[in-house]
Order: C-alpha cells, then structure tokens, then sequence
C-alpha cells in the first residue's frame, strides 16, 4: 500500500489557497490537484462551501473518517505480528526446555548433547520471535506517527475552512492564518 504523505509545504501551499481573493472556487481546484487525504476531507467541504458551517463541517468529518480508516489499513496486522512473534518465540522456549529435560528422563543418562539441543531450539526460536517483533513494531511505530501528523494537518486545514467560512458570515476576525500558524 502506498500513501501519499503530504508535505508540510504542501500544506502551508492549500492553507495560502484557502485565503486566495478567489476562494472557493480556485481553492478546490488546488486541493483536487494536491489530492491526497488532506485534498479530499477539504474538497468535501468546498463542495459544500454554500451551506452552513455545520454542513460544511459534517462532510469532512465523514471524509476524515473515510480517510483514517486508509491510513490506518494494515496496522492492525502490524500490530498483531509484533505481539505474536514474541509469544510464539516463547512457545518455542517452552518446549525446547521440555525436550532438553525430558530427554535425560527418556534415555535415563546425564549426557549433556541431548540437555543442549533442547536449549539451542529454546535459545533460537526465542531470537527469532524477537528479531520479527523489534523491527515490526519499530515499523508500526513510525507508521502510526506518521498517520497523526497526517491527521493533525487535515484538522489543521480543516479548522482553518470553517473558519473562512464563519468569516464570510462576519463572525470571526481574521481568514489569514495558515495551518502552521494555528
């Protein structure tokens, strides 16, 4: 899956558009060619830019949510491999001790070669549930990280719309911030 990750350029770039002397209209051209999640949660509410703020805002909250829920497709299974490799390492651990020390009871000796196969397939099924877990959640991690910024910007952006749009209306004071300067 591949996910375009807007830019914090970008952003500021759709912020300046927003305030543009010939919003709406240029505004959703620039956020149809941007595209991206942040793109489409604003051309939602650009398309509806004529009704109220409440409108304006359920349409991208609907699209945000549409948007999180492609973001967030696949991290579940991220997050599953990194808590079950681990345990599965630790399954193996069990029963490699269990082979180590049942098989001294099976062959009624004390010879060390059969005590050790069992610990080596402890010792190696352990490093390999870890060494699946670590980098999986190390990946899940930056991923999920990666998600909230995107969804911060999108809330950015969005706030700043609704506040264009309560400013035709002249209920707020100033349309001229930008995302970065919220």
């Amino acid at each position: 899956m591949t996910v375009a990750v807007p830019s914090k350029n970008s952003n500021e770039a759709l912020g300046r558009t927003l305030g543009s002397a010939s919003f709406p209209a240029a505004a959703l051209e620039a956020v149809q060619r941007v595209g991206g999640s942040a793109g489409r949660v604003l051309a939602a509410g650009l398309h509806r830019f004529d009704r109220s703020p409440v409108q304006i805002e359920m349409a991208m909250e609907r699209q945000g949510q549409a948007e999180l829920r492609r973001l967030q497709r696949g991290l579940g299974v991220l997050t599953s491999t990194s808590v079950a490799a681990p345990l599965l390492g630790f399954l193996g651990t069990v029963t490699g001790m269990i082979a180590s020390f049942g098989a001294p009871a099976d062959f009624s000796t004390t010879n060390p070669a059969l005590v050790a196969e069992g610990i080596e397939e402890a010792l190696i099924t352990t490093a390999a549930g870890l060494a699946v877990a670590v980098p999986v959640h190390l990946i899940h991690g930056v991923l999920s990280s990666r998600v909230s910024r995107i969804v911060n910007d999108i809330e950015d952006l969005a706030h700043l719309l609704l506040d264009l749009r309560e400013g035709r209306d002249g209920q707020t004071e100033s349309a001229a911030l930008t995302p970065a300067a919220r």
